[in-house]
């Protein structure tokens, strides 16, 4: 892992190939290792990066002022291209919709295209039964810690208020634990997503959020699993209406993490939309 020092701390990320970039972020108690199966089926002559943002996965805590509120973490993916000096990059985003927002905040200018699995978006924050579940876990004393002990129990992790409607297929014990690490092991990574989850939003102000792609000028694929009941199925042919580059795809046999419940499908979809290919899917 390579790591890069923002205002907010240090962050990691994992860098592969040489190319025009591609950046995939992740979910809440999720990093980098959600694209462990995608990752060796996407074409070459790209070069790939991983970062670890601050959503309780991440092994680095950020300093005890950093803004990790919605509006600093859209700030920090910013933050983050211009170090790396990062230009015309393919944006992939999944599960936290939050990157969505740099067009409404005037901090685009390096994203050329966007990727968009099924996300967070209009006013689906937190989302779902698993979102509203993570943000009362922020709110009670301990309940970080013990919904990441919970995440790491086979049975409990595929209910409906964990992760079962996040993943259609188990998810395996190795992967949660690595996700869950952080959290159990430091206080500092509970308190850098509390600071996230227990937020309060305005649903009129991500709508309208949201609303702004309409000003994006880059192509876009919005890469839906229409099965999922977290993210509704129509914010996919929605998002996909409004940006006007964009188009949608649907990944069948999925829930919102379509990129470990069909990793083969979301590289095809990914390596099509990044090569120039047109898929038979889109529509």
């Amino acid at each position: 892992m390579r790591t890069i020092d923002l205002s907010a701390g240090v962050l990691e990320y994992d860098e592969t190939g040489v190319g025009p970039p591609v950046v995939l972020l992740h979910g809440l108690l999720m990093n980098h290792t959600q694209w462990d199966e995608v990752l060796p089926l996407l074409p070459s002559g790209f070069r790939y990066l991983r970062p670890v943002l601050p959503l309780g996965g991440h092994r680095l805590p950020m300093k005890p002022d950093a803004d990790l509120s919605l509006a600093g973490l859209v700030r920090l993916v910013a933050e983050l291209l211009a170090a790396l000096d990062l230009r015309d990059v393919t944006l992939v985003h999944t599960d936290w919709g939050g990157a969505l927002f740099l067009t409404a905040r005037g901090l685009d200018e390096r994203v050329g295209r966007l990727v968009v699995l099924p996300s967070e978006a209009f006013d689906n924050f937190p989302p779902g039964l698993p979102g509203k579940m993570a943000a009362l876990a922020a709110r009670l004393p301990g309940g970080i810690a013990l919904a990441a002990r919970q995440l790491r129990i086979g049975w409990l992790r595929r209910t409906p208020l964990l992760f079962g409607q996040m993943a259609k297929y188990p998810l395996s014990d190795a992967l949660v634990r690595g996700w869950t690490d952080p959290a159990l092991g430091n206080s500092d990574v509970r308190r850098d997503l509390r600071k996230y989850a227990r937020e309060k939003f305005d649903p009129a102000a991500l709508i309208a959020d949201t609303e702004a792609l309409a000003g994006f000028t880059g192509d876009a694929l919005v890469l839906w699993s229409p099965e999922n009941k977290v993210m509704p199925p129509a914010h996919g042919r929605r998002l996909a209406d409004l940006i006007p580059g964009g188009r949608l795809v649907e990944i069948p046999d999925a829930y919102v993490l379509s990129m470990l419940d069909q990793p083969e499908a979301v590289a095809r979809e990914l390596g099509a939309f990044l090569t120039g290919s047109e898929s038979p899917q889109a529509f």
